[in-house]
């Protein structure tokens, strides 16, 4: 019995919407990475990008455990000397909730171009509505 591996060409990819309400922002994220790689599919093949496309809606109410709210620090830096940005999980929740939620998926995706390729197939909202109603996109519910 031969192998399967999936061509770049074949790939059939479908819509899907997680709402991230109530939900914990790392059991979203790794629901979304594994279905953006398309760990789902019993096509799956690692070096081929035969992942769906993922919205991710209601980013600026998802939970976080523990006292991460205040104790975990997202961090960026410029390049310059002193161009270090640190911000804390609150003011990420509060201005940035897309941002956050986008970091965590794409850091658990291949850190490569078939990794970028990936992460260009999530898209996530702060409120409730996107504007993906055309591709009519299937609700995702994560226990």
């Amino acid at each position: 019995m031969k192998t399967f591996m999936q061509k770049k060409e074949n790939v059939e990819r479908k819509w899907y919407v997680i709402d991230a309400e109530g939900k914990t922002l790392g059991r979203v994220a790794t629901k979304a990475a594994t279905i953006l790689r398309g760990k789902h599919k019993p096509t799956y093949t690692p070096s081929v990008d035969c992942g769906d496309y993922v919205i991710i809606i209601n980013a600026s109410k998802v939970n976080l455990t523990g006292n991460k709210l205040n104790d975990k620090m997202y961090y960026n830096h410029s390049g310059y000397p002193g161009g270090l940005r640190e911000r804390s999980a609150k003011v990420m929740v509060e201005k940035y909730p897309e941002e956050m939620l986008e970091r965590a998926v794409k850091g658990m995706l291949p850190h490569n171009s078939l990794g970028r390729a990936m992460g260009k197939k999530l898209f996530v909202y702060a409120g409730s509505d996107h504007k993906h109603e055309a591709q009519k996109p299937t609700a995702l519910n994560i226990d």
